[in-house]
């Protein structure tokens, strides 16, 4: 029994990961793997709702496939400058890695900032779920009467928008933990005060806030508990994840805001 436990102290006789694969990895093509089927879901809900209702409402005008537009520009430019952080992690740059890997945060946030601005106009315009608090002079405005005519166009269109806005917040989050550490803590506070104090009290964005308070109080306890430096490997993982939810607002735009257009 001695010879086999010193064996297994011993440098190299530990078994190769999965097809000879960094393990984080393999543990984020399995997440991404399960978190398709989400989306998949998602989409389908909506196409089905959109295939089978008749009266299916095309609330954006212009303006919002403008918003939209700028919005996917956010997103692709992030894609790249996610990949730039990679080569840069890759060739041992650590400055260059931390510079992209903050301008991939600076998309996602530009993102996250029109995403939250269209949420607003629509619901100020009367599209709203039963959940969300009452906006002054709702019952009177433009889509008063879809959410009750048509609710399943609310239920889906502000499920998976919101789905996929709640993957980019944590996606930011997560490279600004690579890219910061610790340093993130009080930026990711501020941000929270910031949301909080800056949005009214009936938008959902006002107490959807205290999520990054969440993020912040759990991060704490993670980089305190067990430090580290993340090197090249991790920052590949990231990547997964950030193209991942680049890719799955590919599907959304087209869906959900080119094919809703009004046509004037």
């Amino acid at each position: 029994m001695a010879d086999v436990a010193a064996q297994h102290g011993a440098a190299g006789v530990y078994e190769p990961s999965l097809f000879g694969t960094y393990s984080k990895k393999i543990g984020m093509w399995l997440f991404l793997l399960s978190d398709s089927l989400t989306f998949g879901a998602l989409l389908f809900a909506y196409t089905y709702g959109r295939v089978s209702t008749p009266d299916w409402p095309t609330p954006f005008h212009s303006e919002s496939i403008r918003n939209a537009t700028l919005m996917t520009a956010f997103l692709l430019t992030s894609s790249l400058t996610m990949v730039l952080a990679v080569r840069a992690a890759v060739d041992g740059k650590a400055k260059a890695q931390r510079m992209w890997l903050l301008a991939t945060m600076a998309c996602g946030i530009g993102f996250i900032i029109l995403h939250g601005r269209e949420w607003s106009n629509l619901i100020a315009a009367g599209l709203t779920l039963p959940l969300f608090p009452t906006p002054p002079g709702q019952a009177s405005a433009e889509f008063a009467t879809v959410s009750k005519n048509v609710p399943q166009f609310a239920a889906t269109f502000f499920g998976l928008t919101g789905m996929h806005m709640l993957h980019v917040t944590i996606g930011v989050i997560y490279l600004g933990v690579v890219a910061l550490r610790r340093w993130f803590i009080p930026i990711l506070l501020g941000f929270w005060l910031v949301a909080w104090l800056g949005t009214p009290e009936y938008s959902p964005f006002h107490y959807a806030a205290h999520f990054l308070l969440l993020a912040a109080v759990v991060i704490s306890i993670i980089l305190w508990l067990k430090p580290k430096l993340y090197d090249a490997s991790d920052v590949e993982v990231a990547g997964l994840y950030w193209h991942f939810v680049d890719l799955v607002w590919m599907f959304i735009f087209p869906l959900v805001y080119l094919m809703s257009t009004r046509i004037v």
